[in-house]
């Protein structure tokens, strides 16, 4: 693991600044890159928030916090990842932006760079053959939120090389994460297993099985989950949850995974859940009135 210094993380979202934290912590220096200055500020002002929520809880200090802070550089351009030893992309769920994203790095970094995606549910296999270097591409998907959930899904590609996942799997170490191998198949582990869940639920609502809130008190009650399907629909984002099940649908080309038309409209309607106010449930108040 001495070969990795610098981490660049491709995204400023839920889940970019969340890998940014969670390197910064660990010891690495981080180049945070998004496309606006805005997306820029809203990451990082996420991360100073969530880690004055972690000081507030004494799992460390307001000076480490601070070196944590200071190790993190941010860019809107993608140039800014040129001395990278490691890049995560951690852009939208879709398939051409990740290609576009893989092909413009491998412009700029230098042959010992290991590249890195935390999609969700698309082949890795699939965008390494986008870039220059398949045996040193692997899959790293971080659970939401990342600085508190604990796993790391390891996706090796067709081509990844033995060290990329020696080296994927001491950088989880490092990060103090669980790792979970997953054959590269759509979905991969967890979310071939929640999301056509959470599509059910949907289905339900559709068909008047239950209401939003019924169905989501049903499963935190009678199934022990900690929240119910819907609200976790709208915490991961229902425009997420669309593109996992397409990709589950066109890629494993079985019916059960037919994204509910239900689930479509909402995406449609912009209603994506929690980071636009609204989804299954409204979130402008002071609590969370279900919108169906």
């Amino acid at each position: 693991m001495n070969n990795l210094q610098t981490i660049g993380v491709i995204g400023a979202g839920q889940m970019g600044n969340g890998i940014a934290h969670v390197s910064a912590l660990a010891g690495y220096d981080v180049v945070m890159t998004d496309i606006s200055e805005d997306a820029l500020k809203h990451g990082m002002d996420a991360i100073e928030k969530n880690m004055a929520r972690q000081v507030s809880r004494e799992q460390f200090s307001v000076d480490e916090m601070k070196t944590a802070l200071a190790r993190i550089k941010t860019s809107t351009s993608i140039k800014a990842h040129e001395n990278d030893d490691l890049i995560i992309e951690a852009a939208t769920e879709k398939r051409e932006v990740k290609e576009q994203i893989f092909r413009s790095i491998c412009e700029i970094v230098p042959a010992r760079t290991y590249l890195a995606t935390n999609t969700s549910s698309i082949s890795i296999t699939r965008l390494a053959s986008t870039t220059d270097r398949p045996e040193m591409f692997i899959g790293m998907h971080f659970m939401n939120p990342v600085p508190l959930m604990k796993l790391m899904e390891v996706i090796r590609g067709l081509a990844t090389s033995q060290e990329t996942y020696e080296t994927a799997i001491g950088f989880a170490n490092r990060l103090e994460k669980t790792t979970t191998n997953a054959e590269d198949y759509p979905a991969f582990i967890v979310n071939r297993i929640l999301v056509p869940m959470i599509n059910e639920a949907i289905y339900a609502l559709y068909e008047g099985v239950g209401t939003v809130e019924s169905i989501d008190t049903a499963m935190r009650l009678g199934a022990n989950h900690p929240m119910g399907p819907l609200t976790l629909a709208d915490f991961i984002g229902l425009d997420t949850c669309l593109s996992i099940m397409q990709v589950l649908h066109d890629g494993l080309a079985d019916t059960k995974y037919r994204p509910c038309p239900l689930l479509v409209k909402y995406v449609e309607a912009g209603w994506v859940g929690r980071k636009v106010g609204k989804g299954f449930y409204d979130y402008s108040g002071d609590a969370p009135v279900p919108t169906r």
